[in-house]
């Protein structure tokens, strides 16, 4: 189990592998993000995506669910979040892509009112199969410190 106090600044962690379909970035785009560019390829085609690409929102939870994933394989004691800064859709994501996430931790903080816990703030980025980066946030999660023995 990994605590607040086993998290060093600089600390990395790699992890994760999702294989972007038509099928998902259609049916995503349907439900919460209907706009043209996301449904359509000659739609897109006429932007500067030039095909059809992922909505933002889509490759953000394709994000978390790499990183639920890597926290099943790797428990940590995870209190939730406290939400994100910063976030940034820097290239568009296509269907046939195979993404990936690196975080950095970027400050360790317990907490003043809470000693049983405390918050990381962690850059994650999303990269894809040519190792360019198309999403970037700051995360800031809240843990659980190592408990007494």
């Amino acid at each position: 189990m990994l605590y607040l106090d086993d998290i060093e600044v600089g600390m990395k962690r790699s992890f994760g592998r999702y294989e972007v379909t038509r099928e998902e970035v259609l049916d995503f785009a349907g439900k919460y993000d209907p706009q043209p560019f996301h449904l359509s390829d000659e739609a897109a085609a006429q932007t500067h995506f030039g095909r059809l690409a992922a909505s933002g929102w889509h490759t953000s939870a394709m994000t978390m669910a790499m990183f639920v994933a890597h926290m099943k394989e790797h428990p940590q004691a995870s209190l939730g979040a406290a939400g994100v800064d910063e976030l940034r859709w820097l290239k568009p994501v296509y269907p046939g892509d195979t993404l990936r996430c690196e975080s950095e931790a970027l400050e360790v903080r317990p907490s003043q009112s809470r000693p049983e816990m405390g918050s990381v703030r962690s850059q994650m980025t999303t990269f894809n199969q040519k190792d360019e980066p198309v999403l970037r946030f700051i995360a800031i999660a809240l843990m659980r410190r190592r408990p007494n023995e």
